[in-house]
């Protein structure tokens, strides 16, 4: 009986966890992939602190973002934007409350288990108002050395537009833009005929300038009632803020891509479902070796000059009974490609730029009348 209690007694002093491999731990916390739960994995013993640092795949929720002119006012997860361009924005992190608060171990020069921590301003135990710690995605990535796989969400999309107007964009870059997908619609009538959704009237006039019609694949010329009845204007002013905000994701995520030489994908997406920016390796590794092109008007990366195609239908039903009205699909390239690239259908990279029921207005879309313009750098 001693014998069989001595067994016991010592099979329970062990911590069977510490039997598992790093290379287990590792794959559970690549399946974590949060990068605040993985900041609160890492003060959680000695060993994991050491481990939490080689995951490959992270992702990174902003809770809000803070404006250049309006540093002391974030807009949350439920505010929207004010317009298609708030400048450079500041990407941080808010909720990191005590004890949570203990992720700047993890993320600042200190060691595990030793002394204080030190907040974003860098002042011991330091908090902003309210008991909250902001830190920049740079900040809270700088101390993973192995990502390989990085995604991003924003709290909303940049682009303030009204209940009821679909608005989506997929771009990817490389140094400068390489492609962009737009679809949008200026109102969307579900199949529960009880739910109706608004127009989208306010559009800018001076943005019309930057586009120029080309011509139709069928008689070389649109209907004129799409320009007396505002149409094009209104696609022109979602071509132009899609670009926007695609470019100025771009140019923050610089010093991301700069520092995690490791990075094989990256993307950059919002809590909407707005707009995604995605980057692969041989984008990312473009980026690195020939640096971005600034706009000099803002802090974002040059739109070059573009070619774009266009498709429209008045009124497009959905398989599941959804009606988008004014439905746009516009697919783009710069123009020193689209020549080299003609050859490829765009069934094969517009059509599948979208989840569904997206994905499927695309495809319906890209089998319609297709309109070909051109856009200057901006």
């Amino acid at each position: 009986m001693s014998s069989f209690g001595s067994d016991l007694t010592s099979s329970s002093s062990i911590d069977h966890f510490d039997l598992l491999p790093d290379s287990l731990i590792l794959l559970i916390f690549n399946r974590i992939g949060d990068v605040k739960a993985l900041g609160r994995c890492g003060v959680v013993s000695r060993r994991f602190h050491e481990l939490v640092p080689q995951v490959e795949n992270v992702v990174v929720r902003v809770d809000c973002v803070i404006s250049d002119d309006d540093a002391s006012s974030p807009v949350g997860s439920s505010g929207k934007a004010r317009g298609p361009i708030l400048g450079l924005f500041h990407l941080v992190f808010s909720g990191f409350v005590r004890p949570f608060q203990a992720l700047g171990q993890l993320l600042g020069p200190k060691r595990f288990g030793s002394g204080p921590i030190i907040g974003a301003s860098g002042h011991d135990d330091e908090l902003d108002q309210g008991g909250i710690t902001h830190h920049s995605p740079t900040q809270v990535l700088k101390n993973f050395s192995e990502i390989r796989s990085l995604r991003i969400e924003l709290p909303s999309g940049e682009l303030g537009i009204e209940d009821g107007v679909l608005l989506k964009w997929r771009a990817d870059f490389g140094s400068t833009l390489d492609n962009c997908v737009i679809l949008g619609a200026s109102s969307v009538i579900s199949a529960n005929p009880t739910k109706h959704s608004l127009s989208l009237d306010n559009t800018r006039d001076e943005l019309q300038s930057h586009v120029g019609v080309v011509g139709g694949e069928e008689n070389g010329s649109i209907p004129e009632s799409f320009y007396t009845n505002g149409g094009l204007k209104l696609r022109v002013v979602w071509t132009i803020s899609s670009l926007i905000a695609a470019s100025a994701r771009h140019y923050l995520l610089q010093p991301i891509i700069s520092e995690h030489k490791t990075l094989d994908s990256l993307v950059l997406t919002d809590a909407d479902g707005q707009g995604v920016l995605s980057m692969n390796r041989d984008q990312l590794e473009e980026l690195r070796v020939k640096p971005l092109s600034a706009s000099s008007a803002s802090k974002r990366t040059l739109v070059p000059a573009l070619n774009m195609r266009l498709w429209y239908a008045p009124n497009l039903e959905l398989p599941d009974g959804t009606v988008l009205k004014g439905a746009t699909l516009v697919a783009i390239r710069p123009s020193e490609q689209a020549g080299a690239k003609r050859q490829v259908s765009e069934g094969s990279w517009v059509s599948s730029a979208f989840e569904e029921p997206f994905g499927t207005a695309a495809k319906m879309l890209v089998k319609r009348r297709t309109y070909c313009l051109e856009m200057n750098s901006f």
